[in-house]
């Protein structure tokens, strides 16, 4: 049986009646012996602790009454952190005025603010670095030529 598919199939069930909340990505990895699945849901307004608290009993209940993994397992259901890439077009609102890299299909970068998002695009300020000096341009990007992005975490 594929593990993944198979709790990516559970946490749909479970999320079907939470509108607001969706699957990211379930990555199973490690050996027989000690396996590590990580569930990552996102919400349209952040998840908390509570949610994945409660995901993450009814999934090592349904595994342990289907007996699913091979040996021990450490399972851990989160929010992505900054370290995940936006996957879904879904995750960009909320991250509206945060600074971001956009990696393009062409394989350039652009790093910026995401000012707003649209039918289809984002847009964003992107970062143009002149000497020490730092300039602001307006750019448009269509969401078919993103190849993913991720929020940049800043210290100031």
């Amino acid at each position: 049986m594929d593990v993944k598919n198979y709790i990516e199939g559970l946490v749909q069930t479970y999320l079907a009646d939470k509108p607001d909340l969706f699957l990211v990505e379930v990555i199973v990895s490690g050996s027989n012996k000690k396996n590590k699945v990580l569930v990552l849901i996102d919400g349209d307004e952040g998840v908390t602790i509570d949610r994945c608290a409660e995901l993450s009993r009814k999934i090592s209940a349904d595994l342990e009454e289907k007996d699913i993994m091979d040996g021990a397992y450490r399972l851990e259901v989160s929010s992505p952190g900054v370290e995940f890439p936006l996957k879904f077009e879904r995750q960009y609102p909320k991250h509206i005025g945060r600074k971001v890299k956009v990696s393009l299909n062409d394989d350039t970068e652009k790093i910026g603010k995401l000012k707003e998002t649209g039918d289809g695009f984002i847009l964003m300020d992107e970062e143009i670095k002149e000497g020490k000096k730092t300039n602001w341009q307006e750019v448009q990007i269509k969401l078919e030529d993103i190849k993913n992005m991720i929020v940049l975490v800043s210290f100031k």
